[in-house]
């Protein structure tokens, strides 16, 4: 079996800068909705190997001192594939002043795009957008009497993801909220790194709860990562 462990995120991205992964101008995914299910450490890597001009697709760009803003901070990222961004200063800055290229899309619609991405579906077609920004350019049909506007899948170089737990082999077992969009990038890379919690024995997981099977996974490593919380909410006592 072919080793898929990392000692840590350093050693996952000099291995991938050997094989001429890493490489300026290339398209990355990464996991997660807000802060919650992100590859914090991965991202604190990548951002590390000095990158640059980078095609970032993920639902929203972290905040400005975690996550996607960090790359953002040092201007590794050419341009955003999203669904929400609200969270970042930074973000909403290089936007306005024409520094970041931003392609926005309906959460459900940037999903489908990952996923079919992942499937090998290059095209499919939706009712959300229609009449909109978001259908302007892109081929409308009818169906069933309502129309649909095309959109096309999304796929990447490099998928980094967060999960709870990994075997030796690289099946994922996602943790509750964390199991947003991390599944279906899995899916989506072209070289698949995720970072986990802990990592047991190839046969230990049960195979009925895998939520990723090992065949989309080239590489996986324990990290300590610190969970902030995005947003605190808290009842007044």
């Amino acid at each position: 079996m072919v080793n898929k462990v990392f000692d840590s995120p350093q050693a996952v991205m000099r291995q991938l800068q050997a094989d001429g992964v890493i490489r300026d101008g290339m398209t990355v995914m990464a996991g997660g909705f807000g802060l919650c299910g992100i590859p914090e450490q991965l991202i604190i890597a990548l951002r590390d190997t000095g990158v640059k001009d980078l095609t970032l697709i993920s639902n929203n760009c972290g905040v400005d001192d975690w996550g996607l803003g960090l790359l953002l901070q040092t201007r590794q990222i050419r341009k955003m594939v999203s669904s929400y961004v609200g969270e970042n200063d930074e973000f909403a800055r290089q936007f306005l002043e024409g520094e970041l290229e931003v392609e926005f899309n309906p959460q459900g619609t940037l999903a489908e795009r990952i996923r079919a991405g992942g499937a090998g579906i290059p095209a499919f077609f939706t009712a959300t957008g229609v009449g909109t920004l978001i259908a302007e350019g892109k081929e409308t049909r009818e169906f069933a009497g309502r129309e649909y506007v095309m959109e096309t899948w999304l796929k990447a170089d490099l998928a980094l993801v967060n999960a709870h737990a990994a075997d030796r082999a690289g099946n994922l077992i996602y943790r509750m909220t964390a199991r947003n969009f991390n599944p279906m990038m899995a899916q989506a890379g072209a070289v698949t790194i995720a970072e986990v919690d802990r990592i047991v024995d190839a046969g230990d997981l049960d195979p009925d709860n895998v939520h990723t099977p090992c065949a989309y996974v080239d590489g996986i490593v324990i990290t300590q990562s610190e969970k902030r919380i995005e947003q605190r909410t808290i009842t007044p006592g």
